[in-house]
């Protein structure tokens, strides 16, 4: 008994639907620096590429900024920081470095710093 080559041709228009290629985040406008008045308003920008869509997060001195202030609000999925007005007291310090970082499920990426200071 033998078994016989055969080749199979498959003649048509053929297209791929729904397939994404996934990719690590990268930071594709990063935060600059600023001088501005005190009780002026400020703000950052931060904008990430990536798929799936990286989360964006925003850290002042080191410390991760959780959740907005009378003054202070990041804007719809992450990408700006606003400050209705730079303050500078005891209680409350606007000043400093920020930094923005992205992260999805195949990796994070961290943009420059950038600092605000008083004119």
């Amino acid at each position: 008994m033998s078994v016989k080559k055969f080749l199979v041709v498959y003649v048509g228009l053929f297209s791929c639907v729904g397939v994404s290629v996934q990719r690590p985040p990268k930071i594709t406008e990063h935060p600059i620096d600023l001088v501005v008045k005190k009780f002026e308003p400020a703000k950052l920008n931060c904008k990430a590429d990536g798929e799936p869509t990286p989360e964006i997060e925003w850290y002042h001195n080191g410390e991760r900024i959780i959740h907005d202030t009378p003054n202070r609000m990041i804007l719809p999925k992450g990408v700006s920081l606003f400050f209705l007005r730079i303050i500078q007291n005891r209680r409350e310090q606007d000043t400093g470095t920020y930094w923005c970082v992205a992260r999805n499920l195949l990796g994070v990426a961290r943009s420059r710093n950038a600092t605000i200071e008083l004119a």
